[in-house]
């Protein structure tokens, strides 16, 4: 009994040996949390950068990854709007789903503001203005009410309505 014990120990000790010292074996997955984590920043950097249709494809990719990354939403929504209105609705449902998933996110209401003012949609974008007078956000409302007043963006471009932390 006691060598079948000890030939078994050999066995196992031997396989485990052997993966530790590189037998093939699966590669580690890294988490979807860390691969959206870094898309979300480098699509970050590239909005900050004005290089939309980059940042667009790294912001689509922390989506795949995570869904519900309330900033890649925001961040995206930021760069198709900025592509002109072609890209406008699409735009909207991402900053919609940016606020469905945090309702005190100020940038996703102070830049669906500025989208709503493109999109001729002066009263929703009042809206907006009011909630984020409501959240205690008095700058990003001045920035927006600034856009309502002067039916356009600031130029060069601005980026009061981009999360840069998801």
């Amino acid at each position: 009994m006691f060598s079948k014990f000890i030939t078994l120990l050999v066995v196992v000790s031997t396989f485990v040996g052997s993966v530790a010292l590189g037998a093939p074996s699966a590669a580690p997955k890294k988490s979807p949390k860390a691969n959206d984590s870094v898309l979300f920043a480098s699509g970050t950097k590239k909005l900050l950068e004005e290089n939309y249709t980059a940042a667009e494809k790294d912001l689509r990719a922390a989506l795949e990854a995570n869904g519900k990354n309330v900033g890649a939403h925001n961040n995206l929504a930021f760069v198709l709007r900025k592509q002109g209105s072609d890209h406008f609705e699409e735009a909207l449902q991402h900053y919609n789903r940016a606020i469905e998933l945090n309702d005190k996110l100020a940038e996703a209401y102070m830049y669906r503001g500025v989208l709503y003012q493109a999109m001729g949609k002066n009263d929703l974008a009042r809206a907006d203005h009011a909630r984020l007078l409501e959240l205690g956000y008095g700058e990003l409302a001045g920035e927006l009410e600034w856009v309502l007043d002067k039916g356009r963006e600031k130029a060069p471009a601005q980026f009061f309505g981009v999360v840069g932390k998801e």
